[in-house]
């Protein structure tokens, strides 16, 4: 089999005039993103786009997306929250959407996981390119959230610190800012409440993330990466707790996201394939709610307050 030679491009632009594809996959840093996604959305020929979370590092960007993807009929735009597909994520959200567990009321997050990797020019160090650290890596929990309660969030209220990692870091004279830990509740407009335990430095854990899922009817827990999923009801009590595995066949490599961006990729070549009938899975919407969620529990940490979404899809900042 003869190889054909890779294509390399100076930039987007030049990528996007030289036509030689009709399917684009957005994975550069956070702070870029408007400003390409803006110029393929845009572009004559039409270009399906698969963009990394977050969908972009403001809300007032992130609307301006949205907008101009409305212009675009043409085109599919599939937002990168990918941990919607990890196995035993998807599984729960199997038995949640089954109504197994009844009206869900609460849902709660753990992530205790490692520092953020070193990434090009250091570029996740700051949070003027990243979004924060609840928007870059958290938009992803705050997705689940919505995902699990089927509403809306209503306000957000957040408390956080940088009390270990990258302290000690210097780049370009400037100390990192991003938080290394927080807590952060959410309450969703039809009286839900979603919470986030997030630590960096808890590389000391069995499982970087542990979800629990409680309705009226019952209960669920999902564990990653041991990709076990427990559920049982109020009724049947702890000796009636069921508790799987969760697997998913198609992932040969797990790769850090335990074969979810695989399975996503999967998803949105489906979605481009039946000319996305059912639009893609995670839409542009998904990505700005999650995005504002980040945003208000920034901002949180920063008043010392609760902030409502209103405020931050409004900007108002005070």
């Amino acid at each position: 089999m003869t190889l054909k030679a890779v294509k390399v491009f100076s930039g987007h632009q030049e990528l996007l005039e030289s036509e030689v594809c009709d399917v684009l996959v957005v994975s550069t840093p956070n702070m870029t993103h408007y400003r390409i996604l803006m110029d393929i959305i845009n572009y004559s020929k039409p270009h399906h786009v698969l963009v990394e979370k977050p969908l972009c590092t403001t809300v007032s960007h992130c609307k301006e997306v949205v907008e101009a993807a409305r212009k675009r009929p043409d085109i599919l735009v599939q937002v990168g929250l990918e941990y919607r597909y990890m196995p035993p994520v998807a599984k729960l959200v199997e038995i949640v959407k089954k109504g197994s567990l009844g009206h869900v009321r609460m849902v709660a997050i753990r992530e205790h996981r490692f520092p953020f990797l070193v990434k090009v020019n250091n570029w996740n160090r700051f949070n003027i390119n990243s979004g924060g650290t609840l928007v870059e890596k958290c938009c992803h929990f705050f997705d689940l959230m919505r995902l699990f309660v089927g509403a809306n969030p209503v306000r957000v209220m957040a408390s956080g610190a940088i009390d270990v990692n990258h302290k000690d870091e210097i780049y370009d004279g400037k100390v990192p800012d991003i938080i290394d830990n927080a807590y952060v509740i959410v309450e969703f407009d039809n009286g839900s409440r979603g919470m986030l335990d997030l630590c960096m430095f808890a590389e000391g854990s069995k499982n970087e993330q542990e979800i629990s899922v409680v309705g009226d009817v019952g209960k669920g827990e999902a564990f990653v990466p041991e990709s076990i999923v427990r559920f049982g009801t109020r009724q049947a009590g702890r000796d009636g707790v069921r508790t799987l595995k969760a697997e998913d066949h198609r992932i040969k490599y797990d790769g850090l996201h335990h074969g979810s961006s695989y399975l996503e990729h999967l998803n949105f070549l489906t979605a481009i394939r039946t000319k996305g009938e059912k639009g893609p899975a995670v839409d542009l919407q998904d990505g700005l709610i999650s995005v504002a969620i980040g945003v208000a529990a920034q901002l949180s940490i920063e008043y010392g307050r609760f902030v409502t979404i209103q405020e931050v899809m409004d900007e108002i900042k005070n």
